[in-house]
């Protein structure tokens, strides 16, 4: 039986990340179709209509959800970080970077988390979390000294965007680490007052007004970010967790994801693989392993573990 359990873990985890990998390629491509606001208000829509569906299916198994005062404030945070201003972030730095770029650096975050924490969750700075931040803030240098690798200058706003996304992507994380209940109960009520954000957000902007202008080709793109990225991988890779006698069984393999994506992203997207974006992405990474190999035991496993370093994000 256990044998069982950890290939359908294994086979569970393998479907999320080859999903996850191909999300920058998805962005790129419905971004040229779509703005940044409406892809990410109709994926976000989505993703909506599959977390909530997930959650009745379930409710039918654990019971009635009890909405608090405290448990919505909490929520509202939540949605505001993501998928209102994450997402929309992240896609103008993807609309105005190389996919290649902005998906190296959007795989900064977890140190982000790491430094975010410090003054956040109280954990102390050490000579191993300066050092493992210095190794992977060394890959974005190396990106941004080699420029675009089709030619010409990197925008600095562009890349400004791709770093603020990792800031707020580890913000999102922390308020998750304080949030109780069910994972895709949480996320499913965050994208329910992001919905709202958007939709105030449009009207105050005038880009709600033209929303149904979509040629088909984007209405595609965004129905794949909204299941694929935003929405059931996330659960696909809660399930073969659980499934999982531990977190280290499968948590690795997340670290595949970026490496797949620039295969992606060149097949696909058409974009030449600099060497200078593999050289970024091998700092980024070894920073985040060391950060993984140096955590001390009272560290919560929940801040620092592989199976949560995910962003494809």
């Amino acid at each position: 039986m256990k044998s069982v359990y950890w290939k359908k873990s294994r086979l569970l985890a393998i479907v999320a990340v080859l999903f996850w990998s191909t999300a920058s390629t998805a962005f790129k491509l419905s971004l040229r179709s779509l703005t940044p606001f409406k892809l990410v208000f109709l994926a976000s829509c989505v993703s909506l209509i599959i977390l909530w569906t997930l959650v009745l299916v379930k409710k039918r198994v654990s019971g009635s959800i009890v909405f608090s005062g405290k448990r919505l404030a909490g929520a509202s945070i939540r949605g505001l970080l993501n998928p209102f201003l994450y997402y929309l972030v992240l896609f103008e730095a993807y609309d105005r970077l190389p996919a290649q770029i902005a998906m190296v650096i959007n795989y900064l975050w977890p140190i982000m988390l790491l430094l975010l924490s410090i003054p956040f969750l109280r954990q102390r700075i050490t000579s191993r979390i300066l050092i493992s931040s210095c190794i992977s803030f060394c890959g974005v240098a190396v990106l941004v000294l080699g420029g675009n690798p089709a030619g010409g200058y990197l925008s600095i706003t562009a890349l400004g965007l791709a770093l603020l996304s990792t800031v707020i992507w580890a913000a999102f994380w922390i308020m998750n680490l304080r949030s109780s209940g069910n994972a895709v109960v949480t996320l499913a009520e965050a994208f329910s007052f992001g919905i709202v954000y958007l939709v105030l957000f449009g009207l105050m902007t005038g880009r709600l007004a033209n929303i149904v202008q979509t040629d088909l080709v984007g209405i595609a793109g965004a129905v794949y970010v909204g299941i694929f990225e935003m929405g059931i991988t996330f659960v696909i890779w809660q399930k073969a967790l659980e499934l999982a006698d531990t977190t280290a069984e499968i948590g690795n393999l997340i670290y595949l994801t970026p490496f797949l994506a620039l295969v992606f992203i060149g097949s696909i997207v058409g974009e030449q693989i600099g060497i200078f974006t593999v050289g970024g992405l091998l700092l980024v990474i070894s920073g985040i392993l060391l950060q993984e190999k140096w955590k001390k035991k009272k560290v919560k496993q929940d801040l620092y573990s592989p199976h949560q370093q995910l962003k494809g994000m």
